[in-house]
């Protein structure tokens, strides 16, 4: 109860320092946020007034589609009687039914809620009309029981009656009563459907709603009441569970002949299946677990087999012409990584609380399914194999590593004599059966399967200085790339400078990663291909040749010094010379408070914009038009780090305000100039999103309402200085340019908003000092919710600041 209490009174937080806010940002009076109006912090009654004024507007919305949907039923039903009948009365009947009870229960429960919201006082309650509204679900059975037949019903007369396909296909719905737009067109089938999404968003407030109650309120027991009744209602419509998916352990085997194994996403008829592939000394067997009795001896079942005297790997020219992979949007992935981030902190709270293991093998089943759905739909790297007899099959990887890690293993084993042949069936279940005992890899690579002693991985800023490179027999274009881990597969984050012509590349340059949970680094030396012709169209694949390769696991004992910490990887005959240090999560929020007046690096937005006399701060303006003038169509642009040197002798000409800024940008490398802006934002005294509204966001991303979440969101924009604003929307209008252009440089809104979310939005010191004694993955959690929260607004419609400080159509409580 203390927590959620904790949780319900961030808005104290919020309202706390509204004195000490920037100059020129009045408070809107209309809002809920209203300066000096102190919130009891034991009610969170703000934010239920924002999720009820958001719900409200929503709701109208709705009895204005119902009523669109009302209207054609009179003139039909009184044609119905005459010799030319439109429709017969059983058909409208069909069509229509329970259309009218629908309206009048949710007409009802709007207007008794509507005064409410409008005149708000601390002591409302209205528990007992959404408890009302619940009771009434039974309406909605009957609506959902009969949808199907009156869509087929509806499709019907449409083709057999060209007056009622007229209707159908245009009915007129009312706007809400503040918007600019009179009226929308909708097709009937579009409305229909209207109510069924209706349960599932009532659901959703119900759920904000309980969460911003206190459990001593009057309507707590009958917001609990009203949620139970809706969620067993929903589950009731919706019995579609996901197929339920279990690990495989299994004692150690001894080897055979088996090389490698691992498991592969393989996309098969269009769809993703995860297979357990073995490479033997002659034959690549590609397999899947079998389902068995329980207590049964588990077996592998082949799917297919390519003795490797028929293997070979498709050309780039070939690989053009094969169907292009389809990419899982970044957004689902990252909601994914949410769900996964808040189930893990329930297992920690439970096993701190002492909770029973039943509710804590619960959690972890279902974040081993969600875990599972990720290991399956993040890889996009293709990996193509062809039998010359026949059919090619194609395996998706998540890093060039990878899929260079089994091409030379394959290839090695190809070297010796080999010859082809045809397995018997007898054979086969003999070969099949023996996958089992002698797998090396046992369990499919999900973090659920590891122990809870195990490193939970690294979270913070790895430093790496690339030094050199020996052992090249010729000389060549060369340069490295740098993969860390992040949520079971690898991402590449850092590529230094082709150094030309060379056996003995010295680069000697510094990168910054960010690390989320990383166990490894792995470092790839590639020769850079200038030849046009071999550049290959495939999205995903690297036509530049991998000379070398190498991989360091990240111990955190150590990584974590000061000082510099110097090491070589050996890749098949060529050294690479590097150097690391690792700053943890914890050290790298703590932002140094402003003493300096002059520069701009750690110097108030507010303070650089008034000296300047400018809105946004001349060094955001000119990274950005830098970026936007040659660096736009950069693959990995701010993904890819920037040189530490270049990057620090970029901050001292800005701080130094030197004539030669725009020479010194127009000839320094793009990623230098990506990386000084978001060093400039890193270094900021507090996020440019400000520390007092951090927790805000962090509640205001949590909404699940759509409206409530715009009405809040809207509103801590406008809550903000307006320094920080105006910075942040030019920048906001800047990563959506960048992000059109994803086609070529690969980096879309999710991409960007993980690369700048943390860096604009962090926890103050006191704000984390709480977190530090967490597992690390209330940290990723915390990440991805600041992910989210730059997401939200880069997907949003473009924003205006005028616009934005004169509309309170987002906040006003007036439906």
């Amino acid at each position: 109860m203390e927590e959620e209490e904790e949780a319900i009174g961030y808005l104290d937080k919020v309202l706390e320092d509204e004195d000490d806010s920037e100059p020129g940002t009045p408070t809107s009076p209309g809002s809920p946020f209203s300066a000096g109006e102190k919130v009891d912090a034991g009610k969170g009654l703000e934010m239920r007034k924002l999720v009820l004024s958001g719900f409200l507007a929503s709701e109208e919305i709705y009895i204005n589609q119902l009523e669109a949907l009302l209207l054609p039923m009179k003139p039909l039903k009184a044609t119905a009687t005459t010799s030319q009948p439109v429709l017969t009365l059983q058909q409208i009947e069909t069509i229509f039914y329970k259309i009218q009870d629908i309206y009048e229960i949710h007409k009802e429960f709007y207007d008794s809620l509507c005064p409410k919201v409008q005149q708000w006082d601390s002591n409302i309650t209205m528990g007992h009309l959404f408890q009302k509204l619940a009771s009434q679900l039974g309406v909605y059975k009957a609506f959902v029981d009969n949808y199907k037949i009156a869509l087929e019903t509806a499709e019907k007369c449409s083709q057999s009656n060209y007056q009622f396909q007229k209707i159908s296909e245009e009915l007129k719905v009312k706007g809400p009563k503040d918007s600019k737009e009179s009226h929308t067109s909708v097709t009937m089938e579009a409305l229909l459907y209207k109510p069924i999404d209706r349960v599932t968003r009532s659901t959703l407030v119900l759920h904000d709603l309980l969460k911003h109650t206190p459990a001593d309120h009057p309507d707590y027991p009958l917001l609990q009441d009203a949620l139970r009744i809706s969620q067993n209602f929903l589950s009731s419509i919706n019995e579609d569970i996901d197929p339920r998916r279990t690990a495989v352990t299994t004692p150690k085997g001894e080897t055979r002949q088996l090389v490698k194994d691992g498991f592969l996403v393989e996309l098969s008829e269009g769809s993703r299946k995860l297979r357990h592939v073995f490479l033997f000394t002659d034959v690549l067997l590609c397999a899947k677990l079998k389902k068995t009795a329980v207590g049964k001896h588990q077996q592998y079942d082949c799917k297919w087999y390519v003795p490797l005297a028929d293997l070979v790997f498709p050309s780039p020219e070939e690989s053009e012409h094969c169907p292009q992979v389809h990419v899982i949007p970044d957004h689902e992935l990252e909601d994914m990584k949410m769900k996964i981030s808040a189930i893990k902190s329930e297992v920690q709270k439970e096993k701190a609380n002492k909770g029973q293991s039943r509710a804590i093998e619960r959690l972890k089943k279902k974040m081993f399914e969600n875990e599972f759905w990720l290991l399956l739909n993040s890889p996009a790297i293709p990996f193509r194999i062809h039998n010359r007899n026949g059919k090619s099959y194609l395996f998706l990887l998540s890093s060039d590593y990878e899929r260079s890690e089994w091409r030379e293993a394959i290839q090695k084993l190809q070297k010796k004599d080999l010859q082809a042949f045809v397995l018997s069936s007898v054979e086969l279940q003999v070969l099949t059966g023996s996958c089992f005992k002698l797998r090396t890899v046992h369990n499919i690579p999900v973090t659920s399967n590891k122990d809870d002693d195990e490193s939970p991985g690294l979270y913070g800023f790895l430093h790496v200085i690339v030094h050199s490179a020996k052992g090249f027999k010729q000389s060549a274009n060369l340069y490295c790339t740098l993969e860390v881990d992040s949520f079971g597969y690898f991402v590449s984050k850092a590529k230094t400078r082709v150094f030309r012509d060379t056996t003995e590349p010295q680069w000697n340059e510094e990168f910054e990663i960010e690390l989320e949970g990383s166990q490894s680094l792995r470092i790839l030396c590639y020769e850079k291909c200038y030849d046009k012709t071999k550049l290959n169209k495939d999205n995903n694949e690297i036509v530049d040749k991998i000379m070398g390769k190498g991989q360091i696991q990240l111990d955190p004992q150590a990584v974590q010094t000061k000082n510099w910490h110097m090491d070589v990887i050996e890749m098949n005959g060529i050294k690479v010379e590097f150097s690391m240090k690792f700053t943890s999560r914890d050290m790298s929020l703590k932002r140094t408070p402003s003493k300096k007046q002059t520069g701009v690096f750690g110097v108030k937005i507010s303070v650089v914009t008034k000296r300047e006399r400018s809105k946004v701060p001349y060094i955001v303006r000119q990274c950005i038009e830098e970026v936007e003038k040659r660096g736009i169509e950069e693959v990995g642009i701010y993904r890819i780090s920037g040189v530490a040197t270049d990057i620090q002798a970029l901050k001292a000409v800005f701080d130094a305000n030197n004539k030669d800024i725009l020479v010194m940008l127009s000839d320094m490398d793009i990623n230098a100039i990506a990386g000084t802006l978001k060093l400039y934002f890193r270094e900021l005294p507090e996020p440019l999103l400000t520390d007092r509204l951090y927790p805000a966001f962090m509640e205001g991303i949590a909404l699940s309402d759509p409206a409530a979440k715009e009405n809040c969101m809207m509103h801590l924009l406008r809550s903000l200085p307006d320094p920080n604003l105006i910075t942040f929307l030019f920048l906001l209008e800047h990563l959506k340019r960048v992000a059109e252009k994803e086609p070529i440089n690969k980096m879309s809104l999710h991409n960007l908003a993980t690369v700048f979310g943390p860096t604009l939005l962090r926890p103050s010191e006191g704000e984390s000092k709480g977190h530090l004694t967490l597992a690390s993955d209330i940290w990723s959690h915390d990440v991805m919710a600041q992910v989210q929260v730059l997401l939200y607004y880069l997907q949003h419609p473009p924003i205006s600041f005028t616009e934005l400080k004169r509309n309170t159509l987002y906040f006003s409580t007036d439906v």
